[in-house]
């Protein structure tokens, strides 16, 4: 069965990779579940908070250059990411030592009576004002609950637009209610993109790497450069051009799994182009195998063991100071589903114990059945986790879940999470950007700020004392952080 079916929408990964956003128990429970596809979709009956795909689909395409991004929904739902675009370009331009670019988003702001009479003029507008305002070479749209609701025909204006402006205008179909898993937005933008924008390879470039990831700094370029391989970073901070010609490219590889599963597959199902078939290069031996596979894969064999030693000699001694440091102290790691496993595998090449881990949702399978499941890496090359559990995001969880731990170190890839640490007494990093702890340096960087972390324990102290937690005592006396998730097993029974 094809990957990529050619309609206007993908798929959700709840019904397409049977994902599920909650989960309590051993990594190896998992992992043998997830094979069997024995597992029952993860509930509960109750939940402090939320995420839309919108974020994660419009996040992407806005900020790619030469394009601009029309939101058709409410002006709430393109808030959060206006916001962060708005801090963010900038910030991520200088960090890759790039042009800077500002932000070309506009929303059509649907109201009550556009939910009655319709919005389809608003966006016809909205789409020649990012014209006259921008003057893009493309131009995204995406949609939102309120304009899926009433039943927007998105389709038929982008294409009459289309042939209006004399550029592509590629419809992002991400509407909320579509998916509770927010990574079902990543699969939106980029069916878009390839369905879209994405040409047929002209000449395929034997030297070009596709590099899936967020707006981070540039650590892949030194280490594939050194092996005479070009980088492309997608999508964000690309050129249209970019993103036009990554079918041209000799293979793909990612920083997870969640972000570039669906685009990866498409493009080897599609273009010909291949996926780097093993774990990120997170750790120390995960970069091992992931060298070896581009090296394998573009007969450069020789050069990555070259590389691979120097690598190795030249953080010799301080990598071995560090894990003396931070030998024995348990770490938490909670982020998003694949990132998770990148960060734990780092924390085990640091000599640190792994009190536990915590990903945002689980897919059961991979777009492309022979790719490397990141879960799979994990338990392989480290063995089971005691502690492991998948929460969407809840606070309420999380609180528990640390309070009965007690960790010495916690770990998390978003901010709002990271406080937590803080409020319960724990030194916490916030590892915000994906592309940091990339590669042997990338480890030798997290130990540094981990065994930095730990200097900052009676603080952390200090903050906890004066911190009045928001739940009930019933709740704090509660010992399972999942109660809410077998109550809602208990009902269905």
């Amino acid at each position: 069965m094809s990957i990529y079916a050619g309609t206007s929408a993908v798929e959700v990964r709840e019904r397409r990779l049977h994902s599920i956003i909650s989960y309590s128990g051993t990594g190896k429970e998992l992992y043998d579940k997830a094979k069997a596809f024995a597992f029952p979709g993860g509930e509960r009956s109750f939940s402090q908070c939320a995420a839309c795909p919108e974020g994660c689909a419009s996040g992407l395409p806005a900020r790619t250059r030469d394009t601009a991004i029309v939101f058709h929904a409410p002006i709430g739902c393109s808030n959060s990411t206006l916001i962060e675009l708005a801090l963010g370009i900038k910030g991520a331009t200088l960090a890759r030592k790039q042009e800077p670019f500002g932000v070309r988003a506009l929303c059509t702001n649907i109201q009550e009576r556009d939910t009655i009479f319709g919005a389809a003029e608003k966006l016809r507008n909205a789409l020649r004002e990012a014209d006259k305002r921008f003057h893009p070479k493309a131009v995204y749209i995406t949609t939102s609950c309120a304009s899926g609701i009433i039943g927007e025909d998105v389709e038929s204006v982008a294409d009459e637009m289309q042939a209006e402006l004399g550029y592509t205008v590629v419809p992002v179909y991400c509407e909320g209610f579509r998916s509770r898993i927010w990574s079902s937005g990543f699969d939106a933008s980029f069916h878009g993109i390839i369905r879209k924008i994405v040409k047929p390879p002209v000449k395929k470039q034997e030297d070009l790497i596709n590099v899936f990831n967020f707006a981070g700094v540039d650590t892949f370029t030194p280490l594939l450069s050194r092996l005479g391989l070009k980088t492309n970073y997608l999508v964000s901070l690309a050129s249209l051009e970019q993103l036009e010609t990554m079918s041209e490219a000799a293979f793909s590889t990612s920083i997870c799994e969640t972000l570039s599963m669906y685009v990866a597959a498409v493009l080897e199902e599609q273009y010909g182009v291949p996926e780097i078939k093993t774990a990120p290069p997170y750790g120390y031996d995960w970069t091992d195998s992931w060298l070896r596979a581009i090296g394998k894969a573009t007969k450069r064999e020789e050069a990555v063991e070259k590389l691979i030693s120097e690598e190795k000699a030249k953080y010799k001694e301080e990598i071995e100071t560090l894990r003396s440091k931070l030998a024995g102290k348990r770490v938490y790691v909670l982020a998003g589903d694949s990132f998770a496993h990148n960060l734990a595998n780092v924390a085990r090449s640091l000599g640190l114990v792994l009190a536990g881990v915590t990903s945002l949702h689980h897919d059961l399978t991979t777009d492309n059945p022979k790719s490397v499941n990141s879960l799979d890496a994990l338990v392989e090359t480290n063995g089971d986790i005691a502690n492991f559990s998948i929460c969407n995001m809840q606070p309420y969880q999380v609180v528990k879940i640390l309070k009965r731990l007690r960790p010495d170190l916690l770990v998390c890839r978003h901010p709002g999470l990271t406080a937590l640490g803080s409020k319960l007494g724990i030194p916490s990093l916030f590892e915000g950007d994906a592309n940091y702890s990339i590669g042997y340096e990338g480890v030798v960087k997290m130990g540094r700020r981990l065994h930095e972390a730990l200097l900052t324990k009676k603080r952390e102290a200090n903050i906890a004392r004066y911190v009045e937690l928001p739940y009930t005592d019933w709740w704090l006396r509660q010992e399972d952080p999942f109660y809410f998730f077998e109550e809602a097993e208990k009902k269905r029974a």
